[in-house]
């Protein structure tokens, strides 16, 4: 019925002399009331009543586009939907989403005259308005919906949104193109005599036209020359019919950049004063729904709300949160006001509404404390059931970009997305798989249950989807046997796809890499990505830096395909890229506690420094080894052609038995495991409890209170010069092949546990493949646990040296 009054021109102005009046008693209308009263009326009431308040100084860039194309603006660009907020969350492969300011900055005069304004004239003398690049429309014919998504279904938990949003679902009821060419007409006949509430109406009126009438609209000089005196009246329109004809800009479909809408902004911008906070809000969502960036104006939004705080209650807390989010920045200076009237507010929110604070907080980037975080994904976990597709895959973007690990919350993920999966559209999964990714949360019921719903979805998938979604599935180890259809229906998704690379090569060579995580290699795709076209395109994004990923690549083919005949980088620039990880590294890894402790253990261990080298062995895996050669005997070979000269003239005698150099005038205790013990007794490691051995005596210990001596056991060992060279002396007699004649080289690996999988010994993607490609290249791969190691460096410099000493020769 709302839609009939908006339709006809009498009883909406019969309608307007009240609005005022009854305002105040809007507000405060018992819930059950309002849910009686039409949408459109209460929200006219709301539009009448005017509030002013300072201006503020915060500036914030605004991207209206939403996270799934808008059914309602075709004039949105590919750009804004084919990179959407998860790009900024993988920094390496993303561009960042601040937005240039608005262009716009003309203020109307009064009695503007289009026959004079050169503005005006340029703006309407231009010809019909693109409707956007032509990839926008290629990019959505080619990828058609999967699943439709509802991602403003947190509107529907109250109806105090009414007062503040625009219900994209409620269209108004279409008129017939018989009516529409009668209010065109009425336009050629009035002409300079419409006054500013007929300007209005006829725009009000053209917007209930079909959809599909739309772009005939548009494009009839009469309805141009209508903008054109909407224009002119401008500043002659009450703050009501500005914000109605911005509402039907939306249903007609306006492209964003169309020039009028500067105007419009600009007059917004100066109205601002006068507005309260619904009205803000309102307007703020009416330029979202057009697609339009408006940071002048939000920056007032913002502004009014830091001023006031106090009028902010559950429903604008979230729909402020929803507009941040698709602004894609928060103010500094909002952030912890609204962290602290979020968590005030939170156990008053319904499941959708935690949804969309999720998806606001991770669009902007919004950086609140961990413990906020906990305390809202505890209080997701409380409804979990209750919640939508979408909105858990909102909780799961925000845990991804605040790098929380929730156990409850996953446990629940492991049960939820399997009964949910064949239900869920592409970009939901992808995104499902991308928070696991970035969790480094392998759960296989998980990983299974999207592996088996993608082959049947990829007609659906963007290049993006597929990439990320081979990232993921790479980064987490999801082996091919797992699931036989799951990579080469996604690698033929990618060749079916090759056209959108020349857009957006980043995803080109996400793809190929977790695909290389797993030992896949297509060739032809392979080629494409290291073809010398795509290499100088991909080197001439600004935004992006692809060296590395394109040298990860490279090297990677050049280890895993010997066969390999394609192109390959050159060699200048493999070298540009290895002397950058490298001087990286220099700064970073190489100078971390356990690293620099571990080399300078084995250095004291094997004989000096001329036996420990620390590079790069394999640049493209981003990091770095302790290489060490042992010849066939055990004994290390100088490996380090950065060794000190001055340690190669020393006495030779003092390198007689170089694993044991230096420890002569030792005389101290250590605590006696399993393993130190077994090299005492020159015996393999036991898998049962040790047996006393004929040759030496029981030795039975007790842990007493430290004496004066140290001594820890009152049956002590005292780590005698004769007991270190026997710990030392290598074994390599027992232990290394009779028959090798060459040396072997050994790469020693200082892990933390991000290499792995979370609370697993599964290497995540990248160091799983380097594991893989050192054996390649010749290696063998010692590892030093970071369950091991890491509390291994608050013990003495004895017991460390004793762990290393076992790690190598037990490799062997």
């Amino acid at each position: 019925m709302a839609s009939c009054v908006l339709c006809r021109r009498v009883p909406r102005l019969r309608y307007l002399p009240g609005l005022r009046k009854g305002f105040t008693q809007a507000q405060h209308v018992p819930v059950k009331q309002e849910e009686e009263m039409d949408d459109l009326e209460v929200k006219k009431e709301v539009l009448q009543h005017q509030e002013a308040f300072p201006q503020g100084r915060y500036k914030l860039y605004y991207n209206p586009s939403s996270y799934h194309p808008s059914l309602w603006n075709s004039a949105t660009p590919c750009s804004q939907t084919d990179n959407d907020e998860d790009e900024q969350c993988l920094s390496t492969l993303a561009p960042s989403f601040w937005q240039q300011s608005n262009h716009y900055s003309v203020s109307c005069s009064r009695h503007l005259s289009s026959s004079t304004n050169t503005l005006l004239d340029l703006a309407f003398n231009k010809g019909p308005e693109p409707e956007g690049p032509s990839l926008s429309r290629y990019c959505r014919k080619t990828t058609p919906p999967d699943v439709k998504v509802d991602t403003r279904a947190f509107l529907k938990c109250r109806p105090e949104y009414a007062f503040m949003t625009l219900d994209l679902t409620q269209r108004p009821h279409p008129i017939e193109w018989q009516e529409a060419l009668a209010v065109l007409k009425k336009v050629t006949v009035l002409k300079g005599s419409m006054k500013p509430s007929d300007v209005s109406q006829f725009l009000v009126e053209l917007s209930h036209l079909h959809l599909d009438k739309m772009p005939l609209v548009r494009s009839d000089q009469r309805f141009i020359m209508l903008l054109r005196y909407s224009v002119e009246h401008l500043r002659l329109f009450t703050l009501f019919q500005l914000l109605e004809v911005l509402q039907s800009f939306v249903w007609l479909d306006m492209p964003s950049a169309h020039t009028v809408l500067g105007l419009y902004e600009a007059e917004l911008n100066r109205r601002v004063n006068q507005m309260n906070l619904h009205q803000l809000l309102f307007a703020a969502d009416l330029w979202r729904c057009i697609g339009r960036q408006v940071p002048q104006f939000l920056r007032h939004l913002y502004d009014f709300v830091r001023l006031n705080l106090g009028q902010m209650e559950v429903p604008e807390l979230v729909q402020l949160l929803y507009i941040t989010g698709e602004s894609r920045q928060c103010s500094k200076n909002l952030i912890h006001p609204l962290e602290q009237l979020l968590m005030r507010h939170l156990q008053q929110l319904y499941p959708e509404e935690v949804g969309a604070v999720c998806l606001g907080l991770f669009k902007s980037q919004t950086s609140i404390s961990e413990g906020a975080v906990t305390r809202i994904i505890d209080k997701a976990h409380s409804f979990v059931e209750e919640m939508s597709d979408f909105a858990i895959v909102n909780v799961l973007k925000f845990m991804r970009f605040s790098y929380l690990y929730h156990k409850m919350w996953l446990q629940a993920m492991s049960q939820e997305i399997p009964r949910r999966a064949h239900r869920m559209g592409v970009q939901g999964l992808m995104h499902v798989a991308l928070a696991c990714s970035a969790l480094h949360y392998c759960n296989d019921n998980i990983l299974l249950a999207i592996a088996e719903r993608i082959p049947s979805l990829v007609p659906y998938c963007r290049s993006k989807d597929s990439c990320k979604l081979l990232w993921a599935f790479g980064t987490l180890g999801f082996l091919p046997a797992q699931s036989p259809s799951f990579y080469p229906s996604l690698t033929e998704s990618l060749r079916r796809r090759k056209a959108e690379f020349q857009r957006y090569p980043e995803h080109l060579l996400t793809g190929l890499l977790g695909l290389a995580f797993v030992s896949q290699f297509p060739e032809d795709l392979i080629a494409l990505a290291l073809s010398p076209a795509f290499v100088n395109m991909a080197l001439k994004s600004t935004q992006l830096e692809l060296k590395k990923d394109l040298f990860t690549l490279d090297e990677a083919v050049a280890q895993e395909l010997p066969q390999w005949t394609g192109p390959r980088l050159s060699g200048k620039l493999r070298e540009e890229v290895v002397e950058m990880l490298w001087k990286f590294a220099q700064s970073d890894v190489c100078q971390k506690p356990e690293v620099l402790e571990a080399e300078s253990a084995l250095q004291d261990l094997l004989g000096g420094e001329k036996f420990v080298l620390k590079r790069m062995i394999l640049p493209h895996t981003r990091s770095i080894d302790l290489e060490v050669h042992l010849d066939s005997t055990g004994q290390p070979i100088p490996v380090n052609p950065a060794s000190h000269t001055a340690a190669q003239s020393q006495d030779n005698s003092s390198f007689k038995n170089p694993s044991h150099q230096g420890w002569e005038n030792m005389n101290v205790e250590v605590s006696l495991t399993e393993e130190l013990l077994t090299q005492l007794i020159n015996t393999k490691k036991p898998t049962e409890p040790l047996t006393p051995s004929p040759t030496v005596k029981p030795v039975s210990l007790h842990r007493v209170e430290p004496g004066e001596d140290g001594r820890l056991f009152d049956m002590g060992l005292n780590m005698t010069s004769d007991i270190i060279e026997t710990l030392c002396k290598s074994r390599i007699e027992a232990a290394a092949p009779q028959d090798s004649k060459r040396s072997v080289k050994l790469a020693i690996q200082v892990c933390n546990r991000n290499h792995y999988c979370y609370q697993s010994q599964r290497l995540l993607g990248l160091h799983a493949m380097k594991r893989r490609q050192l054996k390649l290249a010749g290696y063998r791969v010692v590892e030093l646990n970071h369950q091991e190691w890491f509390p291994m460096l608050r013990k003495s410099r004895v017991e460390k040296l004793a762990h290393l000493h076992c790690k190598i020769y037990n490799s062997l």
